[in-house]
């Protein structure tokens, strides 16, 4: 169905008004980050500093430990990726070739899991790690990071799984492969572009969560890099503006560039997930 002209500029109007109700907030904080104290001030605010400096980067890595931090979220983020795509890969395999109640009863379990708010989760995460002596250590933030990470991990995969038409399986096996052969050189393969994209955006989950590290991490040196970022606001609430502006400009770098990398596999893989049944 053809769309009329005033259709077009109507959604191409909406579509960059969504861009740029997308970009203000990290073009603001890039503005902040290179502006002296007497801009960050001033009662007419511009888009493009009138003085940049990199005074606010040396005083963010001076005051604190940013990259201890980042190195702590690195670990936890990796860790959580690796071993919620070894979880979800199997299970995915499962629910999307065996069409039993049970594998009727896990897709449910994804869909209604992701309805609890944090705050239902923490309390009983707590205890558990607690009973676990896990308590303010990366190892148990990257416990909670896999089982945060699990159901969206294993639906997304499922929708590869689905992709991958049976008949190739069917057809390895009568050329006489094995179930492990099969597995390995022909599903395998095929799931690879699936499997990267899962575990780039359960590492960029794990980069950018903040909630559960606040709880969870008491000593600073177990800290992770949006627990850190907290610090440069005082006790009395006054953020210290051009520093925190430069700490969150270079935390939110990473989980950019791998966005960029990826995001064609993880729509690829939720439209794989949607259309299949």
């Amino acid at each position: 169905m053809r769309t009329s002209a005033p259709a077009r500029v109507g959604q191409y109007t909406a579509l960059l008004a969504y861009l740029v109700f997308l970009a203000f907030p990290f073009l603001w904080l890039l503005s902040t980050a290179f502006k002296p104290p007497r801009e960050l001030g001033s009662l007419h605010p511009t888009w493009i500093p009138k003085d940049p400096t990199l005074d606010n980067f040396r005083q963010a890595f001076d005051e604190q430990p940013l990259l201890h931090a980042a190195l702590n979220s690195l670990v936890a983020a990796l860790a959580a990726a690796v071993v919620a795509v070894l979880i979800a890969t199997p299970m995915a395999y499962v629910v999307a070739r065996r069409r039993t109640r049970l594998a009727k009863a896990v897709t449910g379990w994804v869909v209604v899991s992701q309805a609890f708010p944090f705050v239902l989760l923490i309390i009983p995460l707590f205890l558990v790690l607690k009973n676990l002596r896990m308590i303010n250590s990366v190892p148990g933030l990257v416990l909670v990071y896999v089982v945060w990470a699990l159901p969206f991990a294993l639906w997304m995969l499922a929708g590869y799984v689905r992709a991958v038409p049976p008949e190739l399986e069917e057809a390895a096996a009568v050329d006489g492969a094995g179930r492990v052969r099969t597995l390995v050189s022909v599903t395998a393969p095929l799931l690879a572009p699936g499997i990267v994209a899962t575990g780039l955006f359960a590492f960029i989950t794990a980069w950018n969560e903040f909630f559960f590290a606040l709880v969870l991490l008491k000593t600073p040196e177990k800290q992770t890099l949006p627990v850190v970022l907290t610090h440069f606001i005082g006790a009395e609430g006054v953020a210290d503006l051009g520093p925190l502006a430069a700490a969150a400009f270079l935390a939110t770098l990473p989980s950019l560039v791998v966005f960029a990398i990826i995001q064609r596999r993880i729509t690829g893989g939720m439209l794989t997930g949607a259309v299949k049944s």
